[in-house]
């Protein structure tokens, strides 16, 4: 069984080490998803299917205790295919595998 998610977020840049993109998962897709989803690996991560236009690909979320939801990271090679920038809002397509 696969629990699919649809919402829109804004791309926003961590600037640590090297720098991140990430997409802010809404509250109640995130909670819904700490309820149903155990974490799958570090930093409370959940394995994911995602998808923004016509790009998908597999990734982790990842649990943020600032925000109380989860983080998408947004690759590069994700930008440059869909011609996003930071500040960007993005509709994404986030499938879990719940078997």
């Amino acid at each position: 069984m696969e629990a699919v998610y649809q919402f829109s977020g804004a791309l926003w840049e961590y600037s640590g080490e090297a720098p991140w993109v990430f997409i802010t998962l809404g509250g109640e897709d995130a909670d819904e998803i700490r309820t149903r989803v155990p974490p799958s690996g570090g930093f409370g991560s959940v394995k994911v299917n995602a998808q923004i236009g016509e790009t998908e690909w597999s990734t982790s979320i990842f649990a943020d205790k600032a925000s109380g939801s989860y983080l998408l990271p947004i690759r590069r090679g994700v930008r440059d295919q869909e011609n996003l920038v930071v500040g960007d809002v993005a509709s994404v397509i986030l499938r879990i595998d719940l078997d």
